[in-house]
């Protein structure tokens, strides 16, 4: 069981292991917190890869690595996304008066302009309440 250095040798050569024997193919995956160090291991009992890191940047290839197995595990393709789900909107949804502005800007900004005199209003009579009063809750003494 001999680390290898390179990631993209371990992907490929993972890749290939599953391709032989899917059926055998067991892959692990370790993370040590305190040291923040990282290990794969995908074996079939013949043959052991492992792949050893201590930096975060590997975390997004592990992911894509991840998605590529899980999908050939799963024997499934990835079904793409609609449009109308990724709240993408189209041309023709935008009205002339707007001036190609969407309508999520324009609220933003009026809910902006009328919470603008209310908060100031607000942080004066806080300041105010403070002034008049020196008290609070009283503290409570202990038993004897």
């Amino acid at each position: 069981m001999v680390y290898i250095k390179n990631w993209t040798d371990f992907e490929t050569a993972t890749t290939d292991l599953y391709a032989r024997a899917p059926s055998k193919v067991r892959y692990s995956v370790k993370f040590v917190p305190k040291s923040g160090e990282l290990v794969l291991k995908v074996t079939d009992d013949v043959k052991c890869i492992k792949y050893k890191s201590y930096s975060s940047i590997i975390l997004n290839r592990f992911e894509s690595l991840n998605l590529k197995l899980l999908t050939q595990m799963s024997n499934s393709r990835r079904k793409p996304i609609p449009v109308s789900t990724l709240g993408i909107s189209t041309p023709n949804a935008e009205t002339p008066e707007r001036g190609g502005t969407p309508a999520l800007e324009n609220a933003a900004s009026a809910s902006n302009d009328k919470a603008t005199p209310a908060g100031a209003g607000g942080t004066a009579q806080v300041q105010n309440q403070g002034q008049g009063k020196s008290g609070g809750k009283k503290k409570k003494k202990g038993k004897k």
